[in-house]
Parts: structure tokens; C-alpha cells; sequence
């Protein structure tokens, strides 16, 4: 499954570093967006119910937690068309269902409005 300026999959078994710890029977979704930084992605989280975890600057998170939910955020920087470069924002979730089915719609509007 693929949203426009970002891809969408659907991953399993044991997390890797990138992925954020899963309580048993939580779910794991990654999209990714290029355009936005990993600061705005915190803070899109943050608004969205989220908690900076081991860090109070958005831009140097890469971990958001919420209710139910929880994000790893990794930034990296990609070429688009020769030699333009963006920087692609991937999002981890590992999640309720419930909970993931309500966050990442929003989280999607908010990403697609900023990035490319």
C-alpha cells in the first residue's frame, strides 16, 4: 500500500532498532515522507496525543509515545530527480489497532500537507 510522497507497509515479527518496542498484539505499520523534517514529524505526534521520549527537542527525537501507540523516527536524506535531494522522514508505529486506525489517518493529513 503506497500514499502519494510517501510509501505505507506493514511489517512483523521482531523489531529491529528502527522500530519501537510492541506490547504484545499491537500492530506495526512505516510510512515515510519526503519533504518534512524529523522535527515537524515530532511535532505533528505531539499534537496528535504524543510524548517526546529522551529528549524536549522535536528535532532531535526519534521516539514518540502515546496512548496505545508508540513511533521511532529516522530521517535520511534522498535524491529525488538528479541532483535534488530531500530529506525522507520514516515513522515507525507499533500500536493498538484502535489506537493506530485513529492516529494514522491524521498523521498521514498532517505529513502529506507539509512534505512532497
Amino acid at each position: 500500500m503506497s500514499d502519494a510522497g510517501g510509501r505505507n507497509s506493514e511489517t512483523g515479527g521482531d523489531a529491529p532498532e528502527s522500530q519501537p518496542p510492541a506490547e504484545e498484539g499491537w500492530e506495526r505499520k512505516e510510512v515515510a515522507y519526503r519533504g518534512i523534517s524529523r522535527r515537524l514529524a515530532a511535532h505533528y505526534l505531539v499534537n496528535l496525543g504524543g510524548e517526546l521520549v529522551g529528549t524536549d527537542d522535536p528535532a532531535e527525537a526519534t521516539r514518540v509515545d502515546g496512548d496505545g501507540w508508540r513511533v521511532a523516527l529516522s530521517a535520511e536524506k534522498v535524491t529525488a530527480a538528479g541532483s535534488i535531494s530531500l530529506t525522507e522522514v520514516t515513522a515507525s508505529f507499533a500500536g493498538e489497532s484502535e489506537a493506530l486506525a485513529a492516529l494514522l489517518p491524521k498523521y498521514r493529513q498532517k505529513a502529506m500537507r507539509a512534505g512532497g
